[in-house]
């Protein structure tokens, strides 16, 4: 396929505001059309554009959305939804934080602690989570493709502390749970006496790369703690995707 008419078509379909059909878009860009409808049969089987209601009329598909939003720099999400972190924060008086799937696993990019000097909390640091044994990793996992999804659970995983999960079995338990209730709790699995909680940050039509959590000692953290952690924490997802959408996609 040539890059230069894959990129108009692109364009023309972006632009337009609405779903398109391949006649029009044949007549704004001049391709000439056997070649236009070659194109954009291949832009739809490698999911690039989608045919929302089955009537041959086409959009930018989830694919390419979720490649442009895994592009997005991490300072530019940090800096869209690091204020409603920092009220969190504060409500809670504990740390909250940010992750993002990456290389086959998750990444912790950004956190913030409550600014209260007399506050005790814990804070997770930055860098690289596995997706089988924390929270953050978890809620991205639950929510992903079941090709994936498999492909994570039936990998070597290592045991961290005797808290965590390798079986597959249990796993998948574990999975089909977080997806009811909508949040994932890790409770010593990662590090002893750590327990935390986190949710998916789901954005229309992208596959899930996003989550946001909260972390304390468990003897704090219990089970009671951790659910109503979990419901504010949803409820802080969705705003969080309204601000995605509207400022990244």
């Amino acid at each position: 396929m040539n890059i230069d008419r894959i990129i108009i078509i692109l364009e023309t379909i972006s632009i337009s505001g609405r779903p398109i059909s391949t006649t029009e878009i044949h007549k704004i860009t001049r391709i000439p059309k056997p070649t236009c409808y070659r194109t954009v049969e291949q832009l739809l089987f490698h999911g690039i554009l989608d045919d929302p209601n089955d009537n041959g009329k086409y959009l930018v598909g989830e694919r390419l959305r979720t490649i442009a939003m895994a592009g997005t720099p991490d300072k530019d999400i940090c800096l869209a939804i690091s204020p409603l972190l920092q009220e969190t924060a504060k409500k809670f008086d504990e740390a909250v934080f940010l992750s993002r799937f990456r290389n086959n696993g998750v990444e912790i990019i950004h956190v913030e602690t409550p600014k209260d000097m007399t506050s005790s909390f814990v804070h997770p640091g930055l860098g690289f989570r596995p997706l089988h044994a924390c929270s953050c990793s978890k809620a991205i996992l639950a929510f992903s493709e079941d090709s994936f999804k498999q492909q994570i659970l039936t990998a070597p995983k290592k045991q961290y502390t005797q808290n965590t999960k390798i079986s597959k079995t249990e796993l998948e338990k574990e999975l089909k749970k977080i997806k009811e209730k909508g949040y994932a709790e890790c409770v010593e699995e990662i590090q002893n006496g750590i327990a935390s909680v986190a949710v998916p940050i789901k954005i229309r039509k992208i596959e899930t790369l996003f989550s946001i959590g909260t972390i304390g000692p468990v003897n704090v953290f219990d089970a009671q703690k951790r659910n109503s952690l979990g419901n504010q924490l949803l409820k802080l997802s969705h705003q969080c995707s309204h601000i995605l959408e509207l400022n990244i996609t």
